[in-house]
């Protein structure tokens, strides 16, 4: 068991305080939250204590949309928008192997909890390797790599620690339709078997946006509703061929795909039409305010979107298109780029965008009655931000302070299920070191190999 004590409690819960000042909380030896309370803790002497002296306690940051393997491709296509990025980043990793791919997702895996970010919804590197988009559609199949390319990926995080969602793409281009669902199966089944207090549920990684097949989303709902699943859509993405991403909406809702089990990912070249029929129907979104800086992809119309009550959630997207996977970088991004937007300064308070990084993003992803928020029965993931290393000064605003003036260097510890996994940056995984060591190795004889970069 473990106590923490003298904590600015910051739990998120839907009802309480904002900032539970002398707070303190208690976790059971089965990693979940027991109690938290202000005050006097409570005496339990099987209990570890952990005294953080007045620093801020609140929930690790739940990422509704991530790209783990990519952590060893930070810097490439800084020039381009979305599809020449992904000419730059998956060009490269359509040239990795299983063994590769699977230290690349562990050192990304790792990296999230260093910065803070304790569950995750992960897009695996799809089967079937990129090939260039022309006119908004693949210019060919690519090739399609052997299962173990998804499950090794799978593995990595189950190795790092990390909390999980596990989002596999269904190559609908290649196969009959009973052999689509046949690798779906296979890779739903090795998530299954995982453990499931670190894997929180497999999804479709839903690919509409850059399908040429009109039955696509048919196929993906087929897949929801056999496997039981939810689906995240990249939607409405890119500034390219906006047109014809919009006339794929239809599909979807021809396929009767909208509703909750329905996340947009992205979801920024949108019309008013469009967002209020997802919101009538139920579907999610989830927004990445920093790698649509990044690739120039544009703003999310989030007043529309809360105004019609969707439920949003906030993703890091991947270390490739935001270079530092940091979640307080990622919220002042969001709340600046909604400012300028509007030009209200209260279109996105620090409050709202912690909430949509926290609990939100477990709303959105369906996995709130386990994280994102540090309430009795959920797991004990949590970070210890200290005001005072290096000092903010006075805190006027304690939820203002946290989400505005905390950076990286203020991070000191984070925890999963009450276990320390990272303290000062250094993580305590036994696989750390080597995970760095073979992304270093493996990535530049494999650039030296193809001639990359250009």
């Amino acid at each position: 068991m473990l106590l923490v004590t003298n904590a600015r409690l910051i739990t998120i819960a839907p009802v309480g305080p904002a900032v539970i000042d002398e707070g303190w909380m208690l976790v059971a030896d089965d990693g979940r939250i027991d109690s938290v309370g202000s005050g006097t803790p409570p005496r339990v002497e099987a209990a570890e204590v952990l005294d953080v002296a007045g620093s801020f306690v609140a929930p690790g940051f739940v990422s509704s949309h991530s790209h783990l393997f990519t952590s060893g491709l930070r810097g490439l296509g800084v020039d381009a928008t979305l599809y020449g990025w992904c000419d730059s980043m998956l060009g490269f990793t359509a040239a990795m192997s299983a063994k590769n791919i699977y230290w690349s997702t562990l050192h990304g895996s790792l990296d999230f909890l260093s910065n803070g970010v304790t569950s995750a919804f992960d897009f695996t590197d799809p089967r079937l390797s990129w090939v260039p988009m022309v006119e908004g559609v693949r210019s060919g199949n690519g090739t399609l790599r052997d299962i173990d390319y998804v499950l090794r990926q799978a593995d990595a995080k189950a190795d790092s620690g990390i909390r999980y969602i596990n989002a596999v793409g269904m190559d609908v281009t290649v196969g009959s339709d009973d052999e689509i669902f046949e690798r779906f199966a296979a890779a739903v089944a090795h998530d299954v078997a995982a453990d499931p207090s670190r894997m929180l549920g497999s999804a479709v990684f839903g690919a509409v946006q850059w399908s040429p097949r009109r039955d696509a989303a048919e196929l993906e709902v087929e897949a929801m509703r056999r496997f039981g699943v939810i689906n995240q859509a990249h939607f409405l993405e890119t500034r390219e061929e906006v047109e014809l991403q919009r006339s794929k909406f239809e599909w979807y809702a021809e396929a009767g795909a909208l509703g909750p089990s329905l996340v947009f990912g992205h979801f920024i070249q949108t019309t008013a039409d469009i967002i209020d029929r997802a919101a009538a129907a139920g579907s999610g979104m989830s927004w990445q305010p920093a790698s649509n800086g990044r690739l120039a992809s544009g703003i999310a119309d989030l007043p529309r979107m809360r105004e019609r009550g969707m439920t949003i959630g906030v993703g890091l997207d991947d270390q490739a298109c935001t270079d530092v996977s940091d979640p307080w970088q990622n919220m002042r991004i969001g709340i600046f780029q909604q400012r300028a937007a509007t030009g209200d300064p209260n279109a996105m308070s620090p409050a709202d965008m912690l909430r949509m990084h926290t609990l939100g993003s477990a709303q959105v992803l369906g996995i709130a009655d386990r994280v994102g928020s540090l309430e009795p029965g959920k797991f004990a993931d949590f970070v210890v931000v200290d005001p005072r290393s290096p000092d903010m000064g006075p805190l006027w605003h304690p939820i203002d302070n946290y989400v505005l003036s905390s950076s990286l260097r203020n991070l000191k510890q984070v925890y999963i299920g009450g276990v320390l996994v990272n303290e000062n940056g250094v993580s305590t995984s036994p696989l750390a070191a080597e995970a760095s060591a073979k992304v270093h190795e493996q990535l530049p004889a494999l650039a030296a190999k193809h001639g990359w970069p250009a």
